[in-house]
């Protein structure tokens, strides 16, 4: 099961509810069609944010951003 979940909600929003039901993330990202993209530390939270906001997931691909690509040098070079 993957950790990342896109959810059709505002950042603040996703935010706010992971903070109240105690969901830790490891990486929170808005996204340029309003959408939060989100993934946990385990998927098990990850599965926790499915179930309580099933209304909102986003199922397939999504446009990312690209200021939000990583811009760490790589260590194989």
């Amino acid at each position: 099961m993957s950790r990342v979940v896109i959810i059709a909600a505002p950042l603040a929003t996703v935010e706010d509810y992971c903070r109240k039901q105690g969901l830790p993330l490891s990486v929170i990202e808005p996204l340029p069609s309003g959408d939060t993209r989100t993934v946990f530390n385990n998927s098990a939270d990850a599965e926790k944010i499915r179930k309580g906001m099933s209304n909102k997931i986003v199922e397939g691909p999504v446009k990312r951003s690209p200021l939000y690509a990583s811009r760490t040098s790589s260590p194989y070079r």
